[in-house]
């Protein structure tokens, strides 16, 4: 079925050398962009090899450009093509460009730098693809761009299709309600894709002609005005995205008496525009919510009332004027139910949707798109395995698929994933990348330190105190619920993301319950050596840069007196620290302190007598004590002193 009559002889040179690599399915179009551009385009289907090498089964798009200059709009073609075929036959991951360009491949990295969405584009030159060639030549390019691209790196939201995955019913849902004429509010931790999703919401509401109106509650330039001036600011943002030549009134009109009357004159003029109700989306509520606002008019005053009164006065005359989507991290704003004895507008407003992980269908379907376009094939146990120990979490599914592949940078590609090589991928993130799980556990430690406890106490097997959380505070176990952080199931509550739980143990190593004489003794032993080895550290820095290295050796040798003075005073400053050649003691290090507290005590932050005290409690419990008995009184008090020390030490070393 494939003609090549329509095409030029010089082309046809290529085509021959094609067909030698690819099945030739679909001779294509003349395609114009502009005025004056024009370019060719033909589909071809991928052989076996090229199945196996890069996971491609699916048509590809060839772009033929006759421009020695390659332009920015070249890229479009591509996405004008795909819409010319069903969604399903073409590859979207990858495309391949002949172009006329001399030096195609430098032109094509400085034009998709700057656009980390963009497909996988494999460039050749016209003259490269003639006569007779190497029949590893094209083979060897696909390699080149695709497995030298970390196609898991991605740190921004996704403003495309091409890599979005396993939201699609979330999106449909909420589109659903607006259809139907309901508000909703969308929560979830930190990086779980929520700004993603109002991405594919836009997307998908653009098909249908609908246009939201997105709000970034962050941007100071809105949640630094008051309630009337920032209804003021969503009127101008609606009339702005909507490209509509309406009369909006000066922002000056817009007072506490006005602003509620001008907003819904000026949304029922819009209206008359359109066939649909105005849809806003409010991005980072948090900016604008209750105590959590950077400003005080939102944070303390009634401002959050009287905007959200106006918003849902509108939307309950039943005129069909406005829906709106709450987007953020913290569901405070829909859970207060007054607010300066005022009723909260949005309390219970809406039944809250929570960000959900993706299940093993959902992952296996990202990591394996990604992976095999960078020459990873992953064993099947390794899907269910990254679901469980990521709770589905995207975003850290695929930092570990990332650090995965950087490991396999010296392995010749395609190379097999087993569960070998994940598990040492996984040991490292969480031990090298606890960043990204301290920013999403952030919003607990933040808004909600009682259910951050609660997850430590299920983290450390504290199951008693956690159900008895549970039950008298059935709000704290929604949160962690409705996060996806935890589960419910016949036995009780369990982690759904097990690498929260790894971390969560290492972090709270000293917090859980211990019954054991010698664990105490152990855990006694091993932070006290820890913490003696940072102080006298922080003694040898912070005496010689206060007092001078004479002075300060002067200092120690004072401390140590007697015997121990004569035998050591002719040591170096330095090697009295050292504990085998100066036998300088904990205790010793608790005097300095003690005895020069002007010189550490911007270090420590409670007072010189609490400090000597609980520096003097520590020495007491010394390794070779091990025989002694310690009370749970005495163990507990030692956690808070150490505690408090190692606090301490960590912020200034």
């Amino acid at each position: 079925m494939f003609s090549y009559e329509r095409f030029s002889n010089e082309i046809r040179e290529i085509l021959k050398v094609l067909r030698n690599e690819f099945f030739l399915t679909n001779n294509g179009d003349k395609l114009s962009l502009g005025y004056s551009s024009e370019y060719e385009f033909i589909v071809v289907e991928p052989t076996a090899i090229y199945e196996d090498l890069f996971n491609l089964n699916k048509e590809i798009v060839i772009v033929f450009s006759p421009y020695t200059t390659l332009q920015p709009r070249t890229l479009d073609v591509f996405e004008k093509v795909s819409k010319r075929f069903s969604a399903l036959r073409l590859e979207k991951i990858c495309g391949v460009l002949v172009s006329k360009d001399p030096d195609i491949e430098n032109s094509l990295l400085r034009l998709t730098k700057s656009e980390p969405e963009s497909q996988i584009i494999i460039p050749f030159r016209y003259d490269e693809l003639k006569g007779n060639i190497d029949k590893f030549f094209i083979r060897n390019r696909f390699r080149k761009y695709f497995y030298s691209r970390d196609l898991f790196a991605f740190e921004s939201p996704l403003r495309k299709d091409l890599y979005f995955f396993g939201r699609n019913d979330l999106i449909q849902t909420i589109i659903n309600r607006y259809k139907s004429g309901e508000n909703s509010g969308l929560f979830g931790l930190r990086k779980t894709g929520k700004t993603s999703v109002i991405y594919g919401i836009e997307r998908s509401l653009n098909k249908e002609s609908v246009t939201p109106i997105v709000i970034d509650c962050q941007n100071p330039s809105f949640n630094q005005r008051r309630w009337f001036e920032a209804l003021y600011y969503v009127c101008k943002e609606t009339k702005e995205k909507l490209n509509f030549n309406i009369k909006l009134p000066k922002e000056s009109d817009f007072n506490e008496k006005n602003a509620s009357v001008h907003t819904e004159t000026f949304f029922k003029r819009c209206k008359n525009r359109v066939d649909w109700p105005l849809f806003f989306i409010f991005d980072e509520i948090e900016n604008i919510s209750r105590v959590t606002a950077p400003a005080l008019h939102w944070s303390q005053g009634t401002d959050f009332v009287l905007f959200w009164q106006t918003l849902r006065s509108i939307f309950q005359k039943g005129e069909h004027l406005i829906s709106y989507l709450i987007v953020g991290t913290n569901p405070s704003c829909i859970e207060i139910p007054k607010i300066e004895k005022i009723d909260n507008p949005i309390f219970n407003h809406f039944t809250p949707l929570y960000i959900p992980g993706f299940d093993i269908k959902d992952t296996k379907e990202m990591v394996n798109r990604l992976g095999s376009g960078m020459g990873m094939k992953f064993d099947e146990t390794v899907y269910s395995k990254l679901t469980e120990d990521f709770g589905g979490h995207p975003f850290l599914i695929r930092h570990v698929c990332s650090l995965l592949s950087k490991e396999l940078d010296d392995f010749d590609r395609p190379v097999k994933v087993d569960r070998k090589l994940y598990q040492n991928a996984k040991s490292k993130f969480i031990q090298n990348h606890s960043n990204y799980l301290d920013m999403i556990l952030g919003v607990l430690q933040g808004f909600y330190p009682d259910e951050f406890e609660m997850l430590t106490m299920l983290a450390n097997n504290d199951y008693e105190t956690f159900s008895e959380f549970a039950e008298m505070h059935s709000s704290f176990t929604q949160h962690l619920l409705g996060y996806g952080l935890i589960q419910k199931n016949v036995a009780g509550y369990d982690f759904k993301i097990d690498s929260i739980q790894e971390y969560l143990i290492q972090q709270s190593k000293y917090k859980k319950l211990i019954n054991t004489l010698s664990e105490k003794w152990q855990e006694i032993s091993e932070r006290r050596n820890s913490a003696e080895v940072k102080l006298r550290k922080l003694v040898r820095m912070q005496l010689k840069a206060v007092k001078g290295q004479d002075e300060a050796k002067q200092i120690v040798l004072d401390i140590f007196g007697g015997k121990r003075k004569q035998e050591l005073s002719s040591l170096d400053y330095n090697d009295l620290f050292d504990p085998i050649k100066g036998e300088i003691y904990f205790l010793d290090l608790a005097k300095i302190i003690s005895k020069e507290w002007d010189v550490f005590k911007n270090i420590f932050s409670n007072s010189k007598r609490e400090t000597f005290q609980g520096l003097d409690f520590i020495n007491q419990h010394r390794a070779n004590a091990h025989a002694k008995d310690i009370t749970d009184e005495e163990f507990a008090y030692f956690r808070i002193c150490m505690s408090k020390i190692e606090k301490d030490l960590e912020e200034f070393l």
